[in-house]
């Protein structure tokens, strides 16, 4: 597995070794001791999810406050999606910076999101099946949010604004400037 160090320190993307035939292909998705090394930890996933999207579909900025908070190790299996990660650590020399990446059934990256981050993506194919693996349960009372459309953020998601489709919860979500970080 490669990976590709990003300029917030502990976000990573993660391009695994593909091996293609005549018959499709296949790849190591997870690999605990590998996952270690590349690393230098190993996150206790407890929890994968998946959802399924349409173009112009947006999903976040979501995290979940700690205790409860959650890394992720997120990818695309079916279409693509622009993937963002924004520290929203107190005092940490990167807060409310972001990283975005394309992640497509084509490319099979992964991305890394430690806790401390919010997270969200966009949907940029017809549609597109997500995954992630979290290391915390989800728990709905600790459930946070920072509005996805936040131009304070500078984040360019792809999406022409008549096209976007938000769910009520999403677009009630504050905005960096209005909102009081839990992680320090």
């Amino acid at each position: 597995m490669n990976v590709i160090k990003t300029a917030i320190e502990g976000v990573l993307i993660l391009e695994p070794r593909v091996f293609d035939d005549a018959r499709g292909y296949f790849f190591e998705s997870f690999n605990v001791r590998e996952f270690e090394q590349l690393v230098g930890y190993t996150p206790d996933f407890v929890q994968d999810n998946e959802s399924k999207s349409s173009f112009g579909v947006m999903r976040g900025l979501h995290f979940q406050r700690p205790p409860f908070a959650q890394a992720k190790l997120v990818r695309c299996v079916r279409g693509a999606v622009l993937d963002v990660a924004v520290d929203i650590r107190k005092g940490s020399p990167t807060f409310g910076q972001h990283v975005a990446v394309e992640l497509t059934e084509d490319n099979h990256r992964q991305f890394f999101i430690p806790r401390g981050f919010a997270h969200g993506f966009s949907v940029l194919s017809d549609s597109a099946v997500f995954q992630y693996k979290c290391d915390n349960f989800y728990t709905p009372k600790a459930e946070g949010g920072i509005s996805i459309l936040d131009t304070s953020l500078e984040i360019d998601w792809r999406i022409p604004s008549e096209k976007i489709l938000l769910s009520d919860k999403d677009m009630h979500n504050p905005l960096l400037a209005d909102f009081d970080t839990p992680f320090q």
